[in-house]
Formats: structure tokens, sequence, C-alpha cells
């Protein structure tokens, strides 16, 4: 920061960071470059660094600026999904041979990555609870390589110390890897506590609109961020321009939107709480979660996501889901409409049979920020 800049809060850095005015228009709004190549002024002479849109392309270049600054790192990166910013990531910090710690509460797709891609590469991995440090210290080998976590999980929304964690991590050599999907930037950010890299499925809170796929990875340190850039550019897995240009837009309101699902998912898992069908309910929250402190301390509220356990289990859990009409029942989340799905047969079906695998009375919901009267009205009259 310059003697003339000012410092700047979160709000500030998603409208502005990375999204100077344009120089030739004066455009308040990035463009988006939806080019392939760019003329060169003689052989090797590139403007602002532009050849070839795998490689760099202005209107990403703005957005992976804009995810540097609101995690806090020292380089951003976009990608075509949130699956293709991990597997580039993990192609990035492992080779065959090696070994990740994994989390027993993970996406669906992320442990189809694990165990279905990068064992048939030779990498190793081992599940444990990231909530007991214990357990992860005992899943540690001499060749781990990375602790992956998240947190809030998905689905059965557990808390992690992220500052514990990293400790434990790099006291083994080992790095500490954080998607932090579910409570986007604007709630928590987990290189402050240590985490050397942060994952994003933009698909989700950063875009909010249920209109893009992609995802992000932002590294701590300059040096990895630029091996990593190597391998994005390498492997080619990249965000196109109109893409990158929507998550940019969404990320302009992710402040606003995310107090409102944080409201919202509030008074839905207080309704829930109370309700005689529901046998637990999920949501870090509510005091009576295991990791409500922790959540406390390092996230700046509790994030829109909440599941909940059907007492009359499965079949009732999927009718539920059935019955739900505002909450749409979908995969995905983090968009500003509600979505109800019943995991175990949805999003974390490669999970079953699994130690990641999930209660068949488990349903997730998506809390969107439509008015909270009718979302708990739809709730009600869907649980019966």
């Amino acid at each position: 920061m310059t003697e003339h800049q000012l410092p700047q809060g979160f709000e500030t850095l998603a409208i502005h960071a990375g999204q100077e005015a344009d120089p030739q228009t004066g455009a308040v709004v990035t463009p988006i470059y939806q080019v392939s190549t760019y003329k060169q002024d003689g052989v090797g002479g590139l403007r602002g660094g532009y050849e070839y849109s795998r490689s760099a392309n202005p209107t990403r270049t703005a957005l992976e600026e804009c995810l540097a600054a609101l995690e806090g790192g020292a380089r951003g990166l976009a990608f075509a999904s949130g699956l293709a910013a991990e597997d580039t990531l993990l192609r990035t910090i492992l080779k065959p041979g090696d070994h990740i710690v994994i989390p027993n509460d993970a996406y669906g797709g992320t442990f189809r990555l694990f165990a279905k891609v990068l064992t048939r590469w030779g990498v190793d991995f081992s599940v444990a609870d990231t909530q007991d440090l214990a357990a992860v210290r005992e899943a540690l080998r001499p060749n781990t390589r990375a602790v992956w976590v998240e947190t809030p999980s998905n689905p059965l929304l557990g808390i992690t110390d992220l500052a514990a964690l990293a400790e434990i991590a790099h006291g083994a050599g080992a790095l500490l890897v954080v998607d932090n999907t579910f409570a986007s930037p604007y709630l928590q950010q987990p290189i402050s506590f240590g985490a050397d890299a942060v994952v994003h499925s933009t698909t989700k809170y950063m875009g909010g609109h249920s209109d893009v796929v992609g995802g992000a990875l932002v590294l701590a340190d300059a040096a990895l961020g630029e091996e990593v850039a190597y391998h994005q550019n390498a492997m080619g897995a990249v965000s196109g321009p109109f893409d990158a240009w929507l998550v940019l837009r969404g990320i302009k309101t992710l402040g606003v939107r995310m107090d409102r699902h944080s409201a919202n998912a509030e008074k839905v898992a207080e309704l829930l709480a109370s309700h005689p069908k529901v046998s637990r309910v999920l949501y870090p929250g509510l005091p009576e979660h295991p990791g409500h402190d922790i959540a406390a301390k390092q996230m700046k509220a509790f994030g829109g996501m909440v599941s909940f356990r059907v007492a009359a289990g499965e079949e009732a859990a999927v009718e539920v889901c059935n019955r739900a009409k505002l909450f749409t029942l979908g995969e995905s989340l983090g968009g500003v409409e509600s979505l109800i799905e019943h995991p175990g047969r949805m999003t974390h079906a490669s999970a079953a049979g699994s130690p990641l695998e999930v209660p068949s009375d488990l349903v997730r919901v998506s809390v969107g920020i439509e008015s909270i009267d009718d979302l708990l009205a739809d709730l009600q009259q869907a649980l019966g």
C-alpha cells in the first residue's frame, strides 16, 4: 500500500479490486474480452502480457486480482469449475507416491476426485475427522504433503479449528488446503488462520445467481502461486471471459447477500430445531452445535447452509424434498433462490459405501434471500 492509498474494507475491495475503469473508454465495469488471441507489437512484443486467452485474459485477470484481495492472498486464479481448480492444485503439490489427509465430511465430487482419479495416478489418501485434531495427527505419514479441510463442511456443517490444524499440518511439513465455498471470503478468510491454499466453487456464493460454473484458488505464497499458475496454463481448465465476468459481477454484492443468507438461515435453523419431525439440526449458528464457539471465532456470521435429519427416516426425508415448493429441488447451492436436496441420493451419491457416506435421513437446504416468512411457511408445509 502506497502512502496515497487508503485502507479498504471487504465491500470496497469486492467492488473495486482489480476493476479500475477501462483506460480506453472509461467503462466502470470490466469489459468482457471475448477474444482468443492478441496482436503483438513485433515478435514477442506483448501488450500488457497478453498473447493467448488460455494463458491470460483481461477479464479473468480482473477476477483473479479481486479474488486474491478478498482472501488476503498473494495470487488468485480462476478456473472452469471448482473441481478443475482442485485438480490443478493437487497435481501441482502432489506426485505419485505422496499422501494427503482428507476430511470424513467432504463434497462428494471432491471425494470422487481423490478416490477414483488421483489413486490411479499413485497418490494415496487417508480419511480423518478434521474436527478431531488427534485423529488428524494420527492420519499423518512421513510422505503426507497436504491436509485438506472444508469448514463449514458439506453436507454435515462440521467446523474445524483452522489455526490449530494449520499448526499440525505445518509441523508435519504439509500444506493446509481449505475449501471455503460454504463460508465465502466475506464470512471467513482461511489464509489469516494459516492456510496455504484456499479453494472455491465460484458457482456457489461468489457467483450467487445460479447462472455460471466456475472455480478459484487463492495461494498465500507468491512462489506457490506462480507454480500453480504454470499448471493452470499447462492443463488449461481456465475460466472463460464471460464466466469470469459473471463471477466478478456476483462478487460485487457478496457482502450484502451473505448477510441476508445468514440471517435467513438462522431463522430456518431455529424453526427446524423446534419441529417434532426433525431429529437433529446441523447449523453452526445454534449454540448447541459442537463447533459453535470455533465458528464464532473464525467466521463473521454462520452462513446460509442448513442440514437436518428427519425423524421418520430416509423415505420421509425424500418426501420433504419432494413436497417443498419455494425451496427448489436441485443440486448446487449459494444462489439467491433457496434450494433443497437429499445428499445421499444426489450430491453425495458418489460417497455411498465409503467413510464419507452421509446419513440417509439427511436433508440439506441452501437458504436464499427470499422473504423469510415465505421460506418458513414452505418448510412447515413440507415437513407436514
